[in-house]
């Protein structure tokens, strides 16, 4: 885990990254950014590091050699004190605007931060922080200048609390390409994907954390797309099965692939369709699991917000299942009305 109480800024650049396809340019600020306000320091550390949890890590990564990566070698020479801290911002800069090349991509401040006192492994780290704010919103201002006066007016600025994108990267275990924290708040479309692929090149570290996130979501795509094509079930039927693989997380320190399929989907013909639906979501999208692994809290959390346990009827009703499935029937009656039994012990 991350952890920034102790954080202190030792340095801050900010410069201006365009659209390289709309040849939008780079504007480099002049000299590094002076912070005396202490409220100010306040805001602008809440911008940076708010958005990060610090749950996922990536390493640098390029297929040639780590050195080949742009990012990675900017680092290595501020981290060892090799080169003026300033210059090396302007590449980061210029690095990020050659890697500017789809049509979406927003003009915006790049701020690059150097950190002192990051706990990291509890142990104190330095870390380099680049942040890009692509996002302006309008805000009012009031000025009282007397008692029966107000100067009203608007101005445009940066939402403290949205980061758009940012990344920390972490000074720690250089030879595998340090430890670095992504945070994207656009998600996975087609013109931030460079922020990620592109202007950072990192790889997913294979830890507790990733394991318990991909294969929850494994489960989550077989229930929801899979078994509505391989069997005739119900939606009732498939909340069930998502809650019992939440549930198989919630009360399990470790993970077994075997004693899952057999607690969570229990009949042979299901388990054996995941099986197959596993193997190949793995090679399509290049995923590497292990078939037991420490389970991750903070991940199981995540995923379980995305599991949706709401069955929907018309218009009218929403029922959320959390539990026994033998306690919901469903049928048609007479008339065609289709209908959920529903039995239950006590009204809360």
């Amino acid at each position: 885990m991350i952890q920034f109480d102790t954080l202190k800024i030792r340095s801050l650049a900010v410069h201006q990254v365009g659209n390289k396809i709309l040849d939008e340019g780079v504007e480099f600020s002049s000299t590094l950014a002076n912070i005396e306000d202490d409220d100010l320091l306040s805001l602008i550390k809440r911008y940076f590091l708010s958005s990060f949890s610090g749950n996922e890590i990536f390493n640098f990564y390029n297929s040639v050699g780590l050195e080949q990566n742009e990012i990675y070698a900017i680092a290595s020479r501020i981290f060892s004190n090799e080169l003026d801290y300033f210059e090396q911002t302007k590449l980061i800069a210029q690095h990020l605007y050659d890697n500017s090349n789809h049509p979406k991509i927003k003009k915006g401040e790049l701020y690059i931060a150097y950190f002192d006192d990051i706990i990291y492994q509890d142990e104190l780290v330095e870390a380099i922080g680049i942040f890009k704010a692509e996002t302006k919103e309008n805000y009012i201002k009031s000025d009282v200048r007397s008692i029966n006066a107000k100067i009203i007016s608007y101005d445009e600025g940066t939402n403290v609390n949205k980061l758009d994108k940012g990344c920390i990267i972490i000074n720690n275990d250089k030879q595998s390409g340090y430890k670095v924290c992504i945070m994207d708040n656009l998600g996975k479309s087609n013109e931030t994907v460079y922020w990620k692929e592109n202007f950072l090149s990192v790889k997913t570290i294979n830890n507790e954390y990733q394991q318990t996130n991909q294969f929850l979501g494994i489960a989550k795509q077989f229930v929801t797309k899979q078994l509505d094509e391989d069997f005739k079930l119900s939606k009732a039927d498939k909340i069930d099965f998502l809650n019992r693989s939440v549930d198989y997380f919630k009360k399990n320190e470790s993970f077994d692939k075997q004693q899952f399929e057999e607690e969570v989907f229990g009949q042979d013909n299901i388990i054996e369709s995941f099986r197959k639906f596993d193997e190949n979501y793995r090679q399509e999208n290049q995923i590497e699991l292990a078939d037991n692994f420490e389970i991750s809290s903070q991940a199981v959390k995540k995923q379980a917000r995305v599991f949706k346990n709401v069955l929907k009827l018309d218009k009218n009703f929403h029922i959320y299942i959390h539990g026994n499935r033998e306690l919901i029937e469903q049928g048609i009656d007479e008339n065609g009305r289709k209908y959920y039994k529903i039995y239950y012990e006590e009204e809360t």
